[in-house]
This record gives structure tokens, sequence and C-alpha cells, in this order.
């Protein structure tokens, strides 16, 4: 504690020490006084005391540390935390360490920081937690952008990713509580402390988490919440590790994002689908433990069926038509009318309720082929894709795709605008005598080969004869 040079005694304190007194009595011109001395401790700045608190006052506190006169230890040396009132930092009678600051300052005070004794001790704390990989405690004092601030005796930083195992939203509920955190580093020079209550957790956890990992089987079904939800998929919280839902396993339909079928808290039924035990992760899928309504359609449906649909997204190759909760179909843009369509928004949109005819179903992709014009001529599909595609080849597996990035065009739709297209080119003068019937179906020639406007001029002159 005191490793700096004696106090020198005052004159009236030389003389013999009475024997038997412990040095605290001497004899002075054959009198016996106290040796006050002797009652002295001796210190140098910078050294750590110990006294008492004698008096306590709204800016500062008077500690009796055995010397001539008390030390006084400011409002802004007691604490790490800011505006403290003394009152609550320390009590009458309440025995406290404090650092020399200035052994007299100009108005011959001794000054003492009692925040800066509990910091010297604290960061020789800290080091050793540091080095042994041991945890420390510390009491949060204040929410600051990014994380949390601990008192340690030092400030000790926490970063909001470090608090828990996930993402806490709300920091300001740890405000006043007392944590325990590894320190994850440690700089003396900058005084910088930082910390991860997250470790700490992860490893109580561990243990636990390899039982649910030796206990978890694929194909199990098991019951969880939702912990968290991100773009490419949700997390559930099996009770002690974390499972992903990835977003093509949420639902049979297409899901654009995991927040329209789930929120954080909901408990759920998922099926294990595969585990990773090297790496402790596991894959879960929500759809496996509902009806498959792909089954409805091969049950209930074949082709040439003529089913009700809503129209559930519109897109530059086509649009796709819900005939089932849970299962779309596509109709490409050559199925939405008789005549050439340029743009599918010219015939649906969004929400608009048709019907349509089947054209294809692929149980092994999962993917229906569907019309609408073939409804309204009553045509039924050939069993090959020229039915469908009016000659061009259509990559349907990549179209299907393409419904998550409407914008990018479909790999086969030039084609298929190069097929339609070519027709129109022609004057119109020669199509009647030079299109032959046979490069174009039937139901097709009609709107391909004569623009509508100049159907009804080339109808009138029979009419104008007979009148």
């Amino acid at each position: 504690m005191a490793n700096g040079t004696t106090i020198e005694a005052p004159p009236e304190a030389e003389g013999a020490p009475v024997e038997g007194s412990n040095g605290l009595l001497i004899e002075v011109d054959g009198q016996i006084v106290p040796n006050y001395a002797a009652t002295m401790v001796a210190f140098e700045e910078g050294d750590v005391v110990t006294g008492q608190v004698v008096r306590i006052d709204k800016d500062e506190v008077l500690v009796d540390i055995g010397y001539k006169s008390e030390g006084v230890i400011p409002s802004r040396e007691l604490s790490i935390r800011k505006s403290v009132d003394p009152a609550e930092e320390v009590e009458m009678g309440e025995t406290v360490e404090a650092l020399v600051l200035t052994k007299e300052d100009q108005e011959g005070r001794l000054i003492l920081s009692k925040k800066r004794a509990r910091f010297e001790k604290a960061w020789r704390r800290i080091e050793t937690a540091y080095e042994s990989g041991d945890p420390v405690e510390g009491t949060v004092i204040e929410v600051v952008k990014g994380g949390l601030i601990l008192d340690l005796g030092v400030r000790g930083f926490l970063p909001a990713s470090l608090v828990a195992i996930r993402r806490v939203q709300d920091l300001d509920e740890f405000m006043s509580q007392t944590l325990e955190c590894k320190v994850i580093e440690l700089n003396r020079n900058r005084n910088n402390v930082v910390l991860s209550r997250r470790a700490v957790l992860e490893e109580e956890r561990k243990e636990v988490r390899q039982q649910i990992l030796d206990r978890l089987q694929p194909g199990q079904v098991v019951t969880g919440k939702i912990s968290n939800i991100v773009d490419f998929g949700a997390f559930v919280d099996l009770e002690g590790i974390d499972g992903l839902i990835h977003i093509s396993e949420l639902s049979w339909s297409h899901v654009n994002h995991p927040s329209e079928v789930l929120a954080i808290g909901d408990e759920v039924d998922v099926k294990v689908l595969d585990i990773d035990r090297d790496r402790q992760r596991i894959s879960l899928g929500l759809k496996q433990t509902q009806e498959d309504p792909w089954q409805k359609v091969i049950d209930s449906h074949t082709v040439g069926d003529v089913v009700s649909g809503q129209v559930t997204k519109v897109v530059q190759f086509g649009a796709f038509v819900e005939i089932l909760p849970g299962v779309e179909g596509l109709v490409h843009i050559s199925e939405l009318a008789q005549h050439h369509v340029e743009n599918p928004r010219e015939v649906v949109e969004q929400g608009d309720a048709t019907e349509v005819r089947i054209l294809e179903i692929d149980e092994e992709r999962r993917r229906l082929s569907l019309s609408i014009k073939r409804v309204e001529n009553d045509v039924e599909p050939k069993p090959d894709r020229e039915s469908i595609t009016g000659g061009a080849e259509i990559d349907f597996s990549q179209a299907f795709e393409q419904v998550a990035e409407p914008e990018a065009p479909a790999p086969a739709e030039p084609q298929a605008t190069e097929a339609e297209e070519a027709p129109a080119e022609e004057p119109s003068a020669e199509e009647p005598v030079e299109e032959p019937p046979a490069e174009e179906p039937p139901v097709e020639e009609a709107p391909s080969d004569e623009p509508p406007a100049e159907e009804p001029p080339t109808e009138e002159p029979p009419a104008e004869e007979s009148q």
C-alpha cells in the first residue's frame, strides 16, 4: 500500500519511545505524550491508500487515511459512471481504497481518486481473466450506439452482436443488469476492453447442443420457435440449437420473403431434412409437414381440363395463375390471346380471375403449363410442345424459375417472338395468297396473317352488293 518515503514527525514528537507502547507513546522532557508521527501512514503520489469516509458533500467526499489532514475525493473521481451522486457511491463510515493524485494541492489538500484505485485493481483482474479465458462480471451502466457499456472497474464495451446468441432488438432491457462476459480484446494504452457475453452462453449450451444433435435424426418432425427471419429463410430454436428453414422449404407455393409466411416467436412443427454433425448445422423443412397440393392436381385433373384460377404474377414471358392453393401454372405469352401479344399486361393483370386450360402436367418437375386462348376457342391441347409454343422451342423450367426475377427476359422468348412476328413482316397484300396454311395452326392463321383493323374492310364489299 505505502511505498514512499516516511513522513517526518513534528518537532514535539521527538523523544524516547515508551517501553511496551509499540511506539505509540514517547517521553519528551520527562513527560509521556502520544507519538502522532507513528499513527500517520507513509505514501507518495500514485500509491493506493485505505481510509474511512468521514463526510459526504454534494461534490466531494472526505476520507480519513491516517494523515495529518483528511483526503478529498472529488465527485468526478468517485466512479467511471457519468454525473454520479456521492451519496449513492459511498456511505458514512465505509472503508474505501483510493489512489493518491496530489499529496498537497495549492490549497494544501490531499487529493484522492476512488475510481482510479479501482481501475488499477480491476485492470490487473481483467488481464488475468483475459490470459486464462475466465469470464468477468460487470453491471450495464450505459446503452450506446452499437452495444452496451459495462462497469468492470474500467469501462468495458459489449457489442450488440455479442450480447446474446441471437441479435437482441432492444438493448435497453439489459440496463442495470449484471452480466458475465469473456474478455476478447484488451488494449492498456487505449484503456480498451471488448467483451462477449455470447461466448459464455455458447460455452454453456455446447453440451446441450451436442445432446440435441445426438438425439435428432433426418425425417423426424420436431417443434420449435422462430428465433430470427432473414432474406434466405428462417431460424428455428430447437430448445438449445438453431436450425434453418431455407426459403424454398417454407411453402409449396412461391414465397418472396419468409416474413410472408412466418413471424418471430411463432411455434412451428418442422421436419428434419439434413444434419451436419461436424459443423453442428440442421436443415429443416416446413412445407414437408403440410399437405402437398400437387397430389390434388394429380388426383383430380388431367391434360385438357378447364379450371378457374387467379393471376398471381405477371412477368415478361407470361403470367402465373394459381389454380389451387399452393399450385401455380405458367401461361406463356404465346398462350394468352389469339392475337400477337407484346406485353402480357395487355391481356391480364395480377389479381385477375380467369379460366385456363391445362396443356401439360409435369409431375417430376412439378410444373403446370396453362393456356387462356385455348379456353376461348375450346381447342384441345396437342400432345407435343408445338401446341404450346407455336413451333418455337421454350425452356419452361427456366421460365418457372424466373418468377422471382420478373425483370429478366425468359431465355426462350426471343425465339417465340421471331416465330410469331415473322409472318407480320410480309406485305399485307401478299398474305392471303402467299401464306401456306401448313406453316401455322388453323386457329392462329387469321389473327397472325391479317391485322385486326383490316378485317372489316375485306368483308364490307359483299354487304354493299347485297343492298
